[in-house]
């Protein structure tokens, strides 16, 4: 275990160059409109074959026909009957308005103990991190105690169809498997996410009469009736769904209207059509179903007020699972492993954000979501320390090496 540890620290410039080069390859999901994760996985693949013993590529092709790959490696471990796997994802959201970065999202800077990018944190410190590891182990030449798998998936971003969900189907994952999926945390690295809310994205088109803008009388206007919409709505589920649930963080329910689509091009037109979206991450004893059908009435009472019509398509929902146990095995270990390399005693909770933990809950797998982060995720200006990569691939080590 020393060795590891301690070749890990002697990684550092080639863990820095790993993350520039990862970074400087952009893998934004198409779903946003970037390219995806294609290059992105291409260099993964060469670099997983440098250090696995099996590496497999899982090609999913999405509705637009881009390939959307997903990468699987294995490193045998004395028992290879289990698995311990630790998920990371390829994909990133786009970088947003580039006037508000200091450097350009796609050229990693390396400043100040830290790398900026975007992906840097979201998630490409769980890919690097979880590499080195593997790779400081084989250096040292010994084997984890039971297999160690590096999963690398696209797609997480926007809800893995073609990621972690097209993986479930491939007979990889095992019910006695541990899973540490490096997607959320901390600072300091004391926080273990064991639950998520419920989850549902909502695309709200309002269907107005387009007229001009001097004479009103003459239209109905979507943008209008939307705004109205969507503010009724968002007091009225703030009102009724109010509870507190002391294992999340934040404690209630969040119901936030995000994306606005372009409607008219001109100033002087009063728009005919009109589309928004909500993102909502509600706790789990609420039904997602009858928040749905209360939007729905509310719609249906506007519409008939307004003479528009307002159309309501689920985009993506996900249900929570059964939070993973606290005495779970994964939990107990990386508890302990925190408390032995960091002398932290690790609290666990409750996040609003989703990840591909929830995914493993819903098969019966319980799941950890950790990592040592600042918690700067689809903002301008996004980094990771170069130290969180270091502390977390000697936490991945002594999971596998214990």
């Amino acid at each position: 275990m020393k060795c590891v540890l301690e070749k890990i620290d002697e990684l550092r410039e080639e863990i820095v160059n790993f993350m520039v080069k990862m970074i400087s390859i952009p893998a934004v999901n198409p779903a946003f409109g970037g390219e995806g994760e294609k290059k992105r996985a291409e260099f993964l693949e060469k670099k997983l074959r440098e250090i696995c013993d099996e590496v497999k590529r899982y090609d999913a092709v999405d509705e637009n026909g881009l390939t959307r790959p997903n990468l699987v490696g294995i490193i045998f471990g004395e028992n290879k009957n289990r698995t311990l796997w630790i998920i990371g994802h390829m994909d990133t959201v786009p970088e947003g308005d580039i006037s508000l970065w200091n450097y350009p999202p796609y050229e990693p800077v390396v400043k100040e103990g830290k790398i900026y990018g975007r992906g840097t944190v979201d998630n490409g410190q769980a890919i690097v991190a979880s590499y080195f590891a593997a790779k400081a182990m084989l250096m040292c030449g010994v084997r984890p105690k039971i297999n160690l798998g590096l999963v690398f998936v696209s797609d997480e971003e926007a809800g893995s169809k073609y990621g972690l969900h097209y993986l479930m189907d491939k007979d990889l994952f095992m019910k006695d498997d541990l899973v540490v999926v490096p997607d959320a945390g901390n600072e300091d690295g004391s926080f273990i996410e064991i639950a998520e809310k419920s989850a549902v994205w909502l695309k709200i088109t309002t269907h107005g009469k387009q007229a001009h803008a001097s004479m009103p009388h003459m239209g109905i206007n979507a943008h209008r009736i939307g705004m109205r919409f969507a503010l009724e709505v968002d007091e009225y589920l703030h009102r009724t769904y109010s509870a507190k649930n002391k294992l999340f963080n934040p404690p209630e329910s969040t119901f936030e209207i995000t994306k606005k689509e372009k409607n008219v091009d001109n100033i002087n037109t009063i728009p005919g059509t009109d589309v928004f979206y909500f993102d909502f991450r509600v706790l789990p004893e609420y039904d997602l179903d009858r928040i749905i059908e209360d939007i729905k009435n509310i719609a249906e009472r506007i519409g008939k007020e307004s003479g528009a019509k307002i159309d309501i398509q689920i985009v993506q929902k996900s249900v929570a699972p059964p939070p993973t146990p606290e005495n779970s095995e994964i939990v107990v270990k990386l508890k302990n492993a925190l408390k032995t390399l960091r002398g932290i005693d690790a609290r666990v909770g409750g996040i609003g954000g989703g990840t591909v933990a929830a995914a493993f809950r819903r098969i019966g797998i319980p799941a950890v979501v950790w990592a040592t982060i600042d918690e700067v995720e689809h903002q301008p200006n996004e980094f990771c320390r170069i130290e969180n990569i270091i502390k977390d691939a000697k936490v991945f080590a002594y999971l596998a090496l214990n």
